[in-house]
């Protein structure tokens, strides 16, 4: 058996971190009493600073039959206490989800001690993410440059695309896993009642200015039918909220557009049934879980090219729009309004076969072992190693 340690700063119940949580919770429910356990370390809150609920705090917890969690309080958030986890745990592989957080990712790198170390960096050295906060980003990659982090252990990248970003930024000597995300896909949601020039449209997202609400809002103000406009999803950076709530003031009366708060990952199958088209034209996504469930709802999805989903306008299944493109992005949001019924029923279907022709769980399961147990292999190697470097084999 092999024990695989994340690290990571939140897990379910927590859920506002978006994409990363969801990725681990649905990466652990594909092993149940396999060759591969887990044990998650994390906060003991979400992103907002509110605690988890029904959960208990500094112990072991267990998930699911291959999955255990500590909640980590503040007081115990020490290099002592995941040091003695760590070494408790006999991990073969410690699996480091993120880059900027200090307790989580640069600690257990920099003081714990397991066979091989795998980093994975979930998105976070995209061009178009590199942008947001430079500064502490420009310091934290020069601090794991400093120390040595990326010759001495593996990363993980969920594609190819993020495999040149990792090279990009620590060279191409850097060893590279790749492993897709696996995703949740719901029942398709047929279209019934979609009236020709009224659209009702959605995003569920963590608001802040990656993923281009505002952009959404300065479209609709040129658009031209009637369109319903619900929001979700807790806003993480609040200057940029305050920037969306003035774009609303300003829209035309032909517009209504609500903001309905967190939505909890649970509801979110319930909650895409009020809408007809998913809309999130993110500047950078390593994956985008709201993207790919709508999708597999029968969502028609307008998203930008930063996305895994890419030609969806010939698959009758959405449109991409550049991420700058006001006009490009109003004209897509009128095109899927003033569809009568008799032809959304084509991109409803569009939408959940896209879903369902991109997505092998088999595939990805296949990326993974070759990850964990591959991993586990070369640990060993390691081991006999007296500079304790990993084999490349």
């Amino acid at each position: 058996m092999t024990t695989v340690f994340i690290c990571m700063d939140w897990f379910h119940p927590a859920y506002k971190a978006g994409g990363p949580v969801q990725s681990i919770a649905n990466l652990v429910e594909q092993y149940r009493q396999e060759q591969v356990c887990f044990k998650i370390f994390c906060s003991n809150t979400d992103l907002d600073g509110s605690v988890n609920q029904g959960v208990a705090f500094d112990e072991w917890c267990y998930y699911n039959a291959s999955t255990q969690v500590w909640y980590a309080s503040a007081a115990s958030k020490r290099v002592a206490v995941i040091k003695r986890e760590v070494k408790k745990s006999a991990a073969s592989i410690l699996f480091i989800i993120g880059i900027y957080s200090w307790y989580f990712n640069l600690v257990p790198l920099l003081f714990c001690k397991v066979p091989v170390k795998i980093i994975s960096v979930r998105g976070m050295l995209h061009p178009g993410g590199l942008t947001q906060k430079s500064f502490k980003k420009k310091v934290f990659l020069a601090l794991w440059k400093l120390a040595g982090i990326p010759a001495r252990n593996y990363f993980h990248a969920t594609d190819e695309q993020e495999r040149g970003f990792i090279h990009n930024i620590f060279g191409g000597q850097a060893k590279v896993f790749i492993a897709g995300n696996f995703s949740r896909s719901f029942a398709m949601q047929a279209a019934t009642g979609k009236a020709a020039g009224i659209l009702h449209l959605a995003s569920i997202a963590v608001i802040g200015a990656m993923k281009n609400i505002a952009l959404v809002l300065q479209a609709l103000q040129q658009c031209n039918h009637h369109i319903y406009y619900h929001i979700y999803g807790p806003v993480k950076e609040e200057a940029y909220w305050q920037q969306c709530l003035a774009a609303i003031k300003m829209l035309p009366a032909n517009i209504s557009v609500s903001y309905q708060g967190d939505v909890a990952p649970e509801k979110i199958e319930a909650t895409l049934r009020g809408c007809e088209v998913f809309i999130l034209p993110s500047k950078s996504e390593n994956f985008g879980h709201a993207i790919f469930e709508a999708l597999s709802a029968g969502k028609p999805v307008i998203t930008s090219h930063y996305t895994p989903f890419n030609n969806l306008f010939n698959q009758h299944a959405g449109q991409n729009i550049a991420v700058e493109n006001v006009k490009e992005v109003a004209a897509a949001i009128d095109y899927f309004a003033e569809m009568p019924a008799g032809t959304f029923a084509e991109w409803n279907i569009g939408a959940s076969n896209y879903a369902e022709k991109n997505t092998n769980k088999k595939l990805l399961k296949t990326q993974y072992d070759e990850m964990f147990l591959r991993g586990k292999s070369n640990g060993q190697l390691a081991m006999g190693n007296k500079q304790g470097t990993i084999s490349n084999k």
